[in-house]
C-alpha cells in the first residue's frame, strides 16, 4: 500500500512547547501539505513564541479546539503529550542522543514516558535501544526514518544570512547547552572575550534557549566584528555556515557532525574518537587550530560515527515519517495499552486547564 498517498484528507497536529521545534516539524509540514493533508499547531506552556508561526500557518488556541478538530496523527518533538488528545502520537524527537544522564542515571533520550504510539528513530545507534524497549514495554513500535529536521540541511541553504562571502576568514561556530554543569559558557567566557579581539577568525554564537539571561547578556556584550550572537528558531543556516564548531554535550553538535565537519567540545559526557574532546581550558586554541585542518585520521573516525547516528543524506526523512505514521494509522496494531499515567496527565490538564473526561 502507498501510505505517503494516505495523506490525503487526514489530520495532522504539530504539538510544541519550544521554539526550536517549528525548524523540526516544518519539513514534515510540506510533506503532508504536497499530499493534501491538513496541518495545524498547537503551543503547549509558556515557552513557544506564537509570533514565529507564519502567515500560512494555523494554530489551534486551546486544547478545546484540538479535541474537536480531531487530529489522525500528532507530531511530537517534545517529552509528552496529554493522553485525551485524540489519534495516534508520534515521537521524533528535539535532539540526537547526546549522552546526558537524568538525575537517576539513565541516559535521557531513552527514558519511556508512556505518552507514544511510535518513535520515529534517527539511525542505527539509537534504533536498536529503542526496538528493545518496543518489545518489553509492548505499547509502541519503533521505526528507523531519520529525523526531518535535517532534511533541508542536505541541500544548499539559498541567501544564508549567515554566510559572508566578503570575510574569507574560517568561521567558528560556538553553541552551548544550558546545564550549569555541562555547559562551556560560564567556563570559558575569557578564551572566547580573547578570541572575539583577536580577530583570527569569524565566530558565530548560539545557545539553547534555557540559557540563563545573565550569560546571554554576557556574551551578547562581546560582539562586534569578529563575533556575532543569534538567536533563532531555525539552526540550520548557522550550522552550514561554518566550518568548525566548539560546544560541550548539546546534542546540537551530532547535527553540525553529520555535515562531516570537526567538532571541538570542552568536558563532554560522552567523548569519542570522532570528538576533539579537551578538559584544560589552556588547550582550547591548539585544538581548535587542529580542528581546521580537518586531518584525514579525524574524518574517517567522523564518517563511521555519522553512518551510525543518522545515514541518511537524501533528504527525505520527513516522508519515511509520513509514511510509518499513516501505516501505524491505518493498520492499528495490536499494542498493549499505554500507561495510565495519572500524575503526569493531572499535570497536563492542570497545565491546560482541562477537565472533562
Amino acid at each position: 500500500m502507498d501510505y505517503l498517498a494516505a495523506t490525503k484528507e487526514k489530520k495532522y497536529l504539530m504539538f510544541i512547547s519550544q521554539n526550536y521545534s517549528y525548524a523540526i516539524l516544518r519539513p514534515l509540514q510540506r510533506e503532508i501539505l504536497a499530499r493534501g493533508g491538513e496541518v495545524k499547531w498547537f503551543f503547549y506552556g509558556d515557552e513557544v513564541n506564537q509570533n514565529f508561526l507564519r502567515s500560512d500557518e494555523s494554530c489551534l488556541e486551546t486544547i478545546d479546539d484540538v479535541i474537536q478538530w480531531q487530529p489522525d496523527i500528532s507530531y511530537i518533538p517534545g517529552n509528552v503529550i496529554p493522553n485525551f488528545i485524540p489519534g495516534k502520537k508520534v515521537a521524533v524527537f528535539h535532539g540526537f542522543n547526546s549522552g546526558k544522564l537524568n538525575r537517576k542515571g539513565y541516559e535521557d533520550h531513552f527514558n519511556i514516558r508512556g505518552c507514544f504510539d511510535l518513535y520515529c528513530t534517527q539511525g542505527p545507534n539509537t534504533t536498536s535501544k529503542f526496538e528493545e524497549l518496543a518489545k518489553k514495554h509492548g505499547f509502541f513500535l519503533t521505526k528507523e526514518t531519520g529525523w526531518p529536521t535535517l532534511d533541508p540541511l542536505f541541500s544548499k541553504i539559498e541567501n544564508n544570512p549567515y554566510v559572508d562571502e566578503g570575510d574569507k576568514r574560517q568561521t567558528l561556530l560556538i553553541c552551548s547547552t544550558f546545564s550549569r554543569n555541562l555547559s562551556l559558557a560560564p567556563k570559558l567566557y575569557e578564551q572566547i572575550k580573547a578570541y572575539s579581539e583577536q580577530g583570527k577568525w569569524r565566530i558565530l554564537m548560539q545557545f539553547h534557549p534555557k540559557m540563563p539571561s545573565e550569560l546571554v547578556d554576557k556574551y551578547k556584550a562581546l560582539q562586534n566584528e569578529n563575533l556575532t550572537f543569534i538567536e533563532t528558531d531555525n539552526v540550520l543556516p548557522l550550522l552550514q555556515a561554518a566550518d568548525v564548531m566548539l560546544c560541550d554535550t548539546s546534542s546540537i553538535l551530532l547535527m553540525f557532525i553529520l555535515q562531516r565537519k570537526p567538532v571541538v567540545t570542552f568536558c563532554n559526557q560522552a567523548p569519542g574518537e570522532h570528538l576533539i574532546d579537551i578538559t584544560d581550558a589552556d588547550k582550547l586554541t591548539e585544538a581548535i587550530d587542529y580542528a581546521f585542518t580537518r586531518p584525514p585520521e579525524l574524518m574517517a573516525k567522523i564518517e563511521h560515527f555519522c553512518q551510525q547516528l543518522h545515514p541518511y543524506q537524501d533528504g527525505l526523512s520527513s516522508p519515511r515519517v509520513l509514511a510509518a505514521s499513516n501505516e501505524l494509522l491505518l493498520s492499528n496494531p495490536a499494542l498493549k495499552p499505554k500507561p495510565r499515567n495519572f500524575i503526569r496527565n493531572f499535570k497536563m490538564r492542570r497545565n491546560l486547564n482541562y477537565w472533562r473526561w
